[in-house]
């Protein structure tokens, strides 16, 4: 009985570093739903498996440690959490206004924001072979597509020249999305190339707004992008508690949550 518990346990950490270095992240609370254990269960797993070095803890859940070889492919991303996702796309649709100059990262959230965008005099500047092809066909928004290097899994790209090329620009304001936002460490996320263009499109809004659904609160990812106080709106979605939204409350940020 023993040596099947053994296996059962061994078996479960297995699958749990899996969904990590899928997910580059995920939170204590989300592995409990999953293998259907206590979150006290999942800690010592966690524990286990740092200690063996297969993942990184963090507050409130865990991150790979895999680097930038952790994103994952768009198409898997595409079909994650996508009603929360939608939430947050449609509650910052609202914030964007007539002859806006806005900036629209590769994330999938901002993919989900370009397809319900309307089609009003606007310009977007976006780093997204998706978000570009999905706002083509709008005739009042202008569109620019700035070039680098391509990151195939995310169809993105990335790198100095993608950096360089946003320098020219001055809009009013960014939409980014991350792998992680934790109250002391700030805004990450799992590729360092995608974090240094993150980085520059908050440098040349007016105002940040960070799109995060309730899977990235409390987590660190691999790559810094930003302090919390360089963010002017977290927008989430109703799965986010008041607890995690509580530890944000002493920062200069306005936290957006729809009912």
């Amino acid at each position: 009985m023993a040596e099947v518990k053994k296996v059962l346990v061994a078996e479960r950490r297995k699958k749990l570093t899996s969904i990590v270095n899928e997910k580059g992240s995920s939170r204590v609370s989300e592995l409990s739903q999953i293998f259907n254990v206590t979150e006290e269960t999942i800690r010592r797993d966690l524990e286990n498996l740092e200690n063996e070095g297969k993942l990184k803890r963090s507050h409130g859940g865990a991150v790979s440690i895999k680097g930038n070889d952790l994103e994952a492919p768009y198409f898997e991303r595409e079909i994650r959490n996508v009603n929360e996702k939608m939430a947050v796309a449609e509650e910052a649709v609202k914030y964007v206004s007539v002859n806006d100059r806005i900036l629209l990262d590769a994330s999938t959230t901002a993919w989900y924001m370009a397809k319900i965008l309307p089609d009003l005099p606007l310009t977007v500047v976006t780093n997204s072979m998706k978000v570009a092809m999905e706002l083509a066909n709008r005739e009042k928004i202008s569109v620019i597509a700035v070039g680098g290097t391509l990151l195939q899994k995310s169809l993105s790209f990335v790198g100095p020249q993608t950096t360089n090329a946003l320098e020219f620009y001055h809009v009013n304001k960014a939409f980014i999305s991350c792998q992680g936002i934790h109250a002391e460490r700030g805004i990450s996320d799992s590729n360092e190339m995608q974090a240094l263009v993150k980085q520059k499109m908050s440098e040349i809004a007016d105002k940040t707004f960070l799109l995060a659904d309730y899977t990235k609160f409390g987590l660190q990812a691999f790559s810094k992008v930003a302090p919390i106080e360089a963010i002017d709106y977290i927008i989430t979605d109703s799965k986010t508690n008041k607890e995690q939204i509580r530890q944000f409350q002493d920062f200069p940020v306005k936290i957006i949550r729809p009912e």
